[in-house]
């Protein structure tokens, strides 16, 4: 090889700049979201009167917007864990708003519904399918923020796989949160929370072999 030709090629190699995890996030999500909206449809579809409904049941309105601040906030903590040594104190402060606001909902709920009615709000009617179809939205949205991951250099690969995996868990119960029946926040708290958890202790089995330099 000639010198000009070695001198052209550094120059390349020296202006390649890998995606950040945040590119690679926004690149990724998008089929992950596409594959997550067809399995969606094609099992589940959107709950009747939806548009109706979220301007007469407030516990329908609190259920999707805190799905959706827990998929914000998660999405915001993995970007940082994907750093090493960034500082995650902030966010995850952030993130704990999530659980306040569910346990005040529940709070709220057992001061307003009768105690008797109390397990049958828990249960609901849908428990087997949010524990089904929370895990099976959020797969396609896990394997997209686990590769994002893989273009920064998590310091705890376990714990950025389990952000990883709170993220699309979130990401599906805000899917599910549209076609599910079951509004009380006792059940939210349950099955939602239970299915989430899942999801998230995957991506940490997952990220801490994935994830690992």
């Amino acid at each position: 090889m000639k010198t000009g030709d070695l001198i052209r090629a550094l120059s390349a190699d020296a202006d390649f700049r890998p995606a950040s995890p945040r590119r690679a996030l926004r690149q990724a999500l998008a089929p992950a979201i596409a594959i997550a909206l067809a399995l969606y449809f094609a099992i589940l579809g959107v709950r009747p009167h939806l548009l109706a409904l979220l301007g007469e049941n407030p516990r329908l309105v609190f259920k999707l917007a805190l799905t959706f601040l827990l998929a914000a906030l998660s999405a915001r903590l993995i970007l940082r864990l994907a750093r090493p040594g960034a500082d995650t104190r902030a966010v995850a402060l952030l993130l704990a708003l999530a659980p306040a606001l569910l346990v005040a909902a529940d709070l709220v709920e057992s001061l307003t519904v009768p105690a008797a009615e109390w397990g049958r709000q828990l249960i609901g009617h849908n428990a087997v399918s949010c524990l089904a179809s929370i895990p099976l939205l959020a797969a396609a949205p896990l394997v997209a923020a686990l590769l994002a991951l893989r273009h920064g250099a998590p310091e705890h690969p376990a714990l950025a796989g389990a952000g990883a995996g709170l993220f699309a868990g979130a990401v599906g119960a805000a899917l599910y949160a549209t076609h599910c029946p079951d509004d009380s926040p006792f059940f939210v708290t349950a099955w939602y929370g239970l299915a989430i958890a899942f999801v998230a202790a995957v991506g940490a089995l997952v990220g801490a072999r994935l994830l690992r330099w």
